[in-house]
């Protein structure tokens, strides 16, 4: 049987579970839409889970930067890939195209009762 959702409940799974709501909904034997809508029924919990997640995000550039410092080739590219790019480090990709293509513009004039082909007065 689903436990019940409480705030104080609710709140603390969240802290512990870094922000994910499908796991606090697997705490409470409850669907991630559940949790979903009860967070968004009480906003409070919407500041609990955002804080928790931002947490995660300051966990994973701790362990970039800490990867950066040993000297990681990979986490040296990403970094300069994404936090240098006002120095230049910027990744691009190329699209070659090899095809031929012919424009052709058709105009049609609203109000014009002339049939095609039938010159307006005055044309030449």
């Amino acid at each position: 049987m689903p436990k019940k959702l409480t705030v104080a409940g609710v709140s603390e799974q969240l802290r512990k579970l870094d922000g994910n709501v499908a796991a606090v909904g697997r705490a409470y034997g409850v669907t991630r839409s559940a949790v979903a809508n009860y967070i968004t029924d009480h906003p409070e919990l919407k500041s609990v889970r955002d804080e928790a997640r931002e947490s995660v995000k300051d966990d994973a550039e701790s362990v970039l930067y800490q990867q950066l410092r040993e000297g990681e080739a990979w986490a040296v590219c990403f970094f300069l890939k994404t936090q240098a790019k006002d120095r230049g480090y910027i990744e691009r990709t190329e699209v070659e195209q090899k095809t031929s293509a012919r424009l052709v513009i058709e105009e049609d004039v609203v109000g014009d009762d002339r049939t095609p082909g039938e010159v307006a007065p005055g044309a030449s």
